[in-house]
């Protein structure tokens, strides 16, 4: 249940409701036209098109050879920008959930992680991506033997799990796509269990960023955008009644990830005060917290 001694936000103005509803429907439409396209692959990591494919994307941040070897095919769209599921130190009957699942990786990575006595549950607002993420499902079950991974249609800022549920809540490169993130960190300890916790991988701001790419769609989408300070995550995160939030910074990966010659990078980095780089406005961060 919801915290009695928390104060409940005001709620929003019309105008916040629509102009949050339409940069959600914007993300939707991205990330649906990432689903549904068979090509994508070494097409874009979460920070912008990039060279690398998603297997090397993937190995950049963190993950193991032998987790991507055990994926279905297709899992993996390259749109990560850490390792979540070693973030959260996952312990065998678990029950998990993943903020913003897409074609199901962090979810197919953790299900042989908590075994047969746990669960994983995915959760994504676009109808393409869990589409994708389920016809992965019998994959999965061959190659693991497992039965423990199911994914919902949901946005991150209403989840459909119920109160103190979970015992870790991940999420890899979502949670600065959300136009709510306080709502966000609400859900969150709202599902997480007493003593639960969170494995966060995301972008985040070391500085901010000029109206000109705050404004752009299209960089919202690439997860630049919608990034925010990181004591912005912080406030969050302690106003939702969560606790030990600690945040390291990895600030290279941008200008490793990013496509020099791609026209959103070029465009962003024209936006940027001179003599700076785009990595040094923003930088992937492992998150984690706790539930008390």
């Amino acid at each position: 249940m919801h915290d009695p001694d928390q104060a409940a936000p005001p709620p929003a103005s019309t105008a916040e409701r629509r102009a949050q509803d339409a940069l959600r429907e914007a993300v939707r439409s991205g990330y649906a036209e990432i689903a549904t396209n068979e090509s994508c692959c070494g097409g874009g990591s979460c920070c912008g098109p990039t060279t690398l494919s998603p297997e090397q994307v993937a190995l950049a941040v963190g993950y193991a050879q032998n987790d991507l070897s055990q994926l279905p095919p297709g899992a993996n769209l390259g749109l990560s920008c850490g390792n979540p599921t070693a973030l959260a130190s996952l312990r065998e009957g678990e029950v998990v959930l993943d903020l913003g699942s897409g074609a199901g990786f962090d979810c197919f990575v953790a299900g042989p992680r908590v075994g047969a006595r746990g669960r994983v549950i995915g959760v994504d607002m676009t109808p393409e991506m869990l589409a994708r993420a389920r016809r992965n499902l019998g994959s999965y079950a061959r190659r693991s033997g497992l039965a423990n991974v199911e994914f919902r249609l949901g946005e991150i800022e209403h989840l459909p799990v119920a109160d103190a549920a979970i015992d870790v809540v991940m999420s890899n490169c979502v949670l600065n796509l959300s136009p709510d993130k306080p709502q966000v960190w609400r859900e969150i300890a709202r599902v997480l269990k007493p003593t639960g916790r969170v494995a966060v991988s995301d972008i985040v701001l070391l500085r901010p960023l000029p109206e000109a790419v705050r404004d752009d769609v299209e960089a919202l989408i690439g997860c630049i955008a919608g990034a925010v300070l990181i004591e912005e995550s912080r406030a969050m995160a302690t106003a939702a009644g969560l606790v030990e939030f600690r945040a390291e910074l990895e600030p290279g990966y941008v200008d490793a990830m990013t496509n020099a010659e791609d026209p959103l990078y070029r465009r962003i980095l024209a936006a940027l005060p001179p003599g700076t780089r785009l990595g040094d406005h923003v930088s992937s961060a492992k998150i984690t917290a706790r539930k008390r």
